[in-house]
């Protein structure tokens, strides 16, 4: 951990670049993106940090695309063989498998299951060896659904948490025709905003602890962690930066990159964002916030005005809570400073009303799964926190029908709030309900405290990725499709993702037993 403190809003926000596919036709474009190790100068004060990254990028390069146009991406790993953040080779058999292994997710995306990034569809440099689940080394990316701002990042079974800490993560946009008539802020004004946490040696080199806080003698060393947050918040790339922006309305593209860390954003100067969209893309309605509360995965599309700031510094802002530690800097996440000259006039606007998304409540619902978020101990008496009691390796019990409707409902009885992500699909969010958690700690009963709250004015859209708060029950509706085959679904949270807060999920023809 860092010695010295680092001075806040020194280093410009640096804006990922937009990658150049290697080939085009009319009917599909081809990428290449090779995973490097590389050293990045992340603060004025540091040395440069090595990193892992795509195309040598921290994050990786903006994959930009149309709807409807499908692209092809060949992931290759050119990494070195020997990792340098500590893993845990005590579970997933990890002690028999390659050190260093990666596999791409796009999430967020409806793509075929041998591209999804299975986490099992791992590989080593060159493809010189690859898992069980790997099937090719050229992934197809439909770009059918709506336009909408995803993510890619690494999926490598048991080690997610320490490949994406290293620096495997980018940002994926897809682009719908229909908002380039809607006069929102865009070019030069439409800015990506991928925010994390990271710590660091006085050297530079990022620090990850290789042991819990309260590790046992018993435990090995390196020791999962059940959850990590850095000491310092970085966007794109930088520590704590500042932007230079026009006094004019501008789009945020938002993503929560930290491997654990929940974002409470708002703005220093008591103004309100404009979130215009979620996961899955646009919103029916344009939400009015105070505060943006942002869980692991998730992405928001939001318009800041700044038309009225001319010459104010404004500080993006993260609530810690009333017992935050007073040392904790991570209130601070960035600077918006409006010097710049307005060099056009600002046409762009706020809609009041963005898109049609039809309610999934009418259809006909198939299945109701009443999942369990459980925290447990493994063997050694570690923190082990399972999905529904049961482990990433045993039988799957997720079989949704292609094309059928279900309503998931988690029932999260640990003490703290889980990122519930589902691959493959975009869902909407019906409702959350209290009960008492201390009565279910004591007899296992399940008694409510209110009646169902309808999801917050933000939720109201396409999600794939729904905060399940403690001592709640939250349901979600899904249409499973287009494709069928093995999925995943898990917290995205990923230290618990990796051990062992994943499963297996089989979206299978109609009418087929499994």
């Amino acid at each position: 951990m860092l010695n010295k403190k680092l001075t806040k809003f020194v280093d410009a926000l640096p804006i990922p670049k937009i990658l150049k596919p290697l080939r085009k036709d009319k009917n599909e474009a081809y990428y290449e993106v090779e995973m490097t190790e590389f050293r990045h100068k992340m603060h004025r004060d540091l040395r440069p940090t090595r990193l892992w990254g795509y195309n040598g990028q921290f994050p990786g390069p903006i994959i930009d695309v149309s709807r409807g146009k499908p692209i092809q991406v060949k992931w290759e790993n050119k990494l070195p063989d020997k990792h340098f953040l500590p893993i845990d080779k005590s579970f997933h058999d990890l002690d028999e498998l390659p050190e260093v292994r990666t596999v791409t997710h796009l999430h967020g995306s409806e793509t075929k299951p041998e591209s999804d990034g299975y986490p099992e569809a791992w590989y080593t440099r060159d493809f010189r060896e690859t898992g069980p689940e790997f099937k090719t080394d050229v992934y197809h990316y439909p770009n059918h659904q709506h336009g909408a701002t995803l993510w890619y990042h690494d999926h490598a079974m048991g080690i997610t948490r320490l490949n994406i800490y290293a620096g495997l993560a980018g940002m994926y946009i897809i682009r719908d025709e229909r908002e380039k008539h809607m006069k929102l802020p865009s070019g030069d004004y439409e800015i990506p905003l991928i925010i994390m946490d990271r710590s660091f040696h006085d050297n530079g080199d990022l620090f990850y602890p290789s042991q819990p806080d309260d590790t046992q003698e018993n435990w090995p060393n390196p020791s999962i962690r059940p959850f990590f947050n850095g000491e310092t918040n970085v966007v794109n790339g930088k520590i704590w930066p500042y932007l230079e922006v026009e006094p004019r309305k501008y789009r945020f593209r938002i993503l929560n990159a930290a491997n654990t860390r929940a974002y409470q954003l708002h703005l220093g100067s008591g103004q309100s964002f404009y979130q215009i969209g979620s996961d899955g893309g646009l919103m029916r309605k344009t939400a009015k916030l105070d505060n943006l509360a942002i869980e692991p995965a998730e992405r928001f599309d939001v318009i800041i005005d700044f038309s009225e700031r001319k010459g104010e510094t404004i500080t993006l802002k993260n609530d810690l809570g009333p017992n935050a530690d007073p040392e904790d800097e991570t209130d601070d996440v960035m600077q918006f400073k409006v010097n710049l000259p307005l060099s056009t006039e600002d046409r762009s606007r706020i809609p009041r009303n963005l898109t049609r998304i039809p309610s999934l409540r009418q259809n006909n619902i198939k299945h109701i799964r009443n999942l369990k978020l459980i925290g447990s101990t493994d063997n050694l008496g570690r923190p082990l926190l399972l999905l529904n009691n049961k482990k990433w390796g045993d039988p799957v019990t997720e079989t949704p029908e292609l094309g059928s409707t279900e309503v998931w409902s988690f029932t999260n009885v640990t003490n703290f709030t889980h990122p519930i992500h589902i691959h493959l699909i975009q869902f909407q969010v019906l409702d959350r309900r209290s009960f008492d958690l201390d009565r279910y700690n004591k007899d296992g009963e399940i008694v409510f405290t209110g009646t169902a709250e309808p999801p917050k004015s933000n939720e109201r859209s396409w999600k794939d990725t729904v905060a399940a708060p403690a001592g709640q029950i939250t349901r979600v509706i899904v249409q499973f499709g287009p494709f069928t085959g093995d999925y995943v679904w898990h917290c995205h949270i990923l230290e618990h993702e990796d051990y062992d807060m994943m499963r297996p999920m089989r979206v299978i023809e109609p009418g087929k037993w499994s």
